[in-house]
């Protein structure tokens, strides 16, 4: 049998397969991410200009990145998504340096004892500051990509996957994005949040696959994207699959 054959029709029955596996997953969640009406209910934390002018999600500071953390934001999604499931949207990275954090299994540490509602009235107040994420009464996980924001980070590019409250670095893996010039855009973004892991995808490529969790895993919760100034970047269709 031809080689070249082989490889083709071993190729062609990959793609097949996962194209029927893909099919069969339910998803739980579409938002295309184009109109203002698409991110009605959504809640901002700290100051950014949200706009729709590309067709697209487009995020950027509104306060100049003089100011440090003060000009950083969050961008929750006020949906609360299961455990088990896979997320998944495009991203566009368009000026930098700066840097993107993708917040999800998001809860509220309340005052009582155990988790709640990440926007509960009682929780400390929140305006995209970082400690007010990881040093305070926030349970999340957190995926960082395009991180550019500081010299070392645009000398040797990584992803980091940490866990909240507290700063705890669960994994780190290379991060294939270009810098903004040579972005060939979009880029497909997809993280698998399981009981016992984490696997995080950019078009396809894995990244990062992390195994471990335990009794106090973050389970259920909001997800949130956040930028550091002064980044520019877009995002369009968010989905939710389950696993």
């Amino acid at each position: 049998m031809d080689r070249r054959l082989f490889i083709a029709g071993g190729a062609a029955a990959l793609t097949t397969g996962r194209a029927m596996a893909e099919a069969a997953l339910e998803r739980l969640y579409y938002n295309p991410l184009r109109t203002p009406d698409d991110v009605k209910g959504f809640v901002l934390e700290g100051e950014a200009q949200v706009d729709f002018d590309t067709g697209r999600m487009r995020l950027r500071n509104a306060r100049p990145a003089s100011d440090g953390q003060a000009s950083n934001f969050v961008y929750w999604c006020p949906e609360v998504f299961p455990d088990n499931v896979e997320f998944r949207w495009n991203f566009w990275p368009l000026e930098e340096p700066g840097l993107c954090i993708f917040f999800f299994a998001a809860q509220g540490l309340l005052p009582e004892g155990g988790t709640g509602s990440l926007f509960d009235k009682r929780l400390k107040p929140r305006a995209g500051i970082y400690d007010q994420y990881t040093q305070s009464d926030v349970s999340a996980l957190q995926m960082a990509y395009f991180r550019r924001r500081w010299p070392s980070e645009r000398a040797f590019h990584l992803c980091n996957l940490r866990r909240a409250p507290g700063f705890e670095l669960l994994a780190q893996g290379a991060d294939p994005l270009p810098d903004v010039a040579d972005a060939a855009l979009p880029y497909k973004i997809r993280l698998q949040k399981r009981p016992g892991g984490i696997d995080f995808f950019i078009n396809d490529l894995p990244v990062i696959s992390w195994r471990g969790g335990g009794k106090d895993w973050p389970a259920a919760g909001n997800v949130g994207f956040r930028q550091m100034a002064p980044l520019v970047a877009a995002y369009s269709d968010f989905e939710v699959y389950r696993l």
